[in-house]
């Protein structure tokens, strides 16, 4: 046994111990953002931010809702942009043994079914392979008759009538589905190119999509509340991830089961908390709520209260926090107040853009002298219950120089017909989130998040 083996063996035997001395599961992996190191302009960049936003509020949220808990209509619109798949940050990991095969899948924290690309009969173009069950030696079908086939969390399925496994349909609103059959195999958490992060756990079970639409990675790793999701089937009472700058070639830490053990050397700002909200689809809702109480824009504040940002009688509207959407999205009364404020507060010519039908509000700099300072923008302010989250400027504000045209944008949109508001991911970039399931709230605080 080679030295680098025997590292390999003991530290995944040290794991091993903790786990079970413990009794809790402790995962920490990596995440890279869709649209890293491509060598974007700003401009594409958020080109790209908001046509997937666009996408997936206006096919998710927009009347008539449905509801994730009720329907097979769940999450997760795919852009018609081809080379823009619908996903935000890949997390990668190995399926089966003893062999891991590399599947890349998108972490959903507005959905609950795992699932990839199987050896499909209809499939979408994706770069890798798609995942061969039959290579590893620790796959099984699921039974029809195991109770996740029959109560759960599976909006529709089904027995086969060949082997008598689970068969589910997973569709979405744009029209994109995954079929296939329920399988139980041994997933490997590691960051990529590190085998000596590498950790297995064993009888995870995912849908293997034999029949898909869509425009994706390879498939899609839910984080919701539901019984089928990442977090829920580690048995996990917390997880939590810190984006890294969108567009540059850094990892995303997430964490399943722990906290980086240096948080407070490397947080930049206080810890916070708020409690989450209830949902209108119940305790096993795909979605996290929160309480927003309002917002505000430098020196006043919107005239717009909590029930502005609730949940509606009918379940529309709420307040999300969403891994899956770019960019934060308001109610449209909510924005143009938003505008508004921002226009009167900002002394640069303003510059009306429309981005693939998503309105951004953007500032011209092109006049300023080099040597003169831009002016400050305003404050960005969520007053969420018990917490007032101060967004550092460089979470809203998009600086351009590109063809002679220099500018800034700030990147929140309107959620169009919907109002819903959602707390996108551009907005948690370098921001240490927790979502804590066992006292139900979410903690957040800037961070190095390339540090942790």
């Amino acid at each position: 046994m080679s030295v680098l083996q025997l590292l390999l063996y003991v530290v995944f035997q040290t794991v091993l111990l903790a786990w079970s001395a413990t009794g809790h599961l402790a995962v920490r992996t990596d995440l890279t953002h869709v649209d890293s190191a491509r060598g974007l302009t700003k401009h594409n960049l958020l080109r790209r931010m908001a046509a997937r936003t666009q996408a997936r509020v206006s096919k998710r949220w927009s009347p008539p809702r449905s509801r994730p808990g009720g329907s097979a209509t769940v999450t997760a619109a795919a852009s018609r942009d081809e080379d823009n798949p619908n996903s935000e940050y890949l997390m990668h990991l190995g399926v089966g043994t003893p062999h891991p095969q590399r599947v890349s899948l998108a972490l959903d924290t507005s959905s609950d079914l795992i699932w990839t690309q199987c050896a499909c009969a209809v499939c979408f173009d994706q770069t890798s392979p798609a995942l061969d069950t039959s290579t590893s030696g620790t796959q099984r079908g699921v039974s029809c008759f195991d109770p996740v086939c029959a109560h759960g969390g599976l909006p529709f399925s089904g027995c086969t009538l060949k082997d008598n496994l689970c068969f589910y349909a997973y569709s979405y609103p744009d029209n994109s589905v995954t079929t296939g059959k329920i399988y139980e195999d041994t997933f490997t958490f590691q960051a990529p190119g590190d085998e000596v992060a590498a950790m297995s756990v064993p009888s995870l079970r995912f849908g293997c999509g034999m029949y898909n639409k869509g425009t994706f990675e390879s498939g899609i790793a839910g984080f919701g509340r539901g019984p089928m999701s990442l977090p829920s089937q580690l048995k996990v009472s917390r997880f939590s991830h810190c984006f890294t700058t969108i567009g540059d070639s850094r990892t995303s830490p997430v964490f399943l089961g722990t906290a980086p053990d240096n948080l407070e050397v490397q947080a930049t700002g206080p810890i916070q908390s708020t409690p989450f909200a209830p949902s209108p689809d119940g305790p096993n809702s795909s979605l996290y709520y929160l309480s927003l109480n309002g917002i505000t824009v430098g020196n006043r504040r919107l005239p717009f209260d909590a029930s502005t940002f609730a949940v509606k009688g009918d379940g529309s509207g709420g307040t999300t926090i969403d891994s899956g959407t770019a960019i934060t999205t308001v109610p449209s009364a909510v924005f143009q107040a938003l505008r508004d404020e921002f226009l009167r507060q900002v002394p640069l010519p303003a510059l009306d853009v429309s981005i693939d039908d998503t309105e951004v509000l953007c500032f011209s700099t092109t006049t300023s002298s080099s040597k003169q300072k831009l002016p400050a923008m305003p404050k960005l302010i969520f007053h969420l219950e018990g917490a007032d989250w101060d967004l550092p400027e460089k979470n809203y504000v998009l600086h351009f120089d590109e063809d002679f045209n220099s500018g800034l944008c700030v990147v929140v949109s309107s959620s169009g017909d919907s109002d819903v508001t959602i707390i996108g991911n551009f907005q948690q970039q370098n921001i240490h989130m927790e979502y804590d399931l066992e006292t139900n709230r979410l903690g957040f605080v800037p961070a190095r998040c390339d540090k942790l």
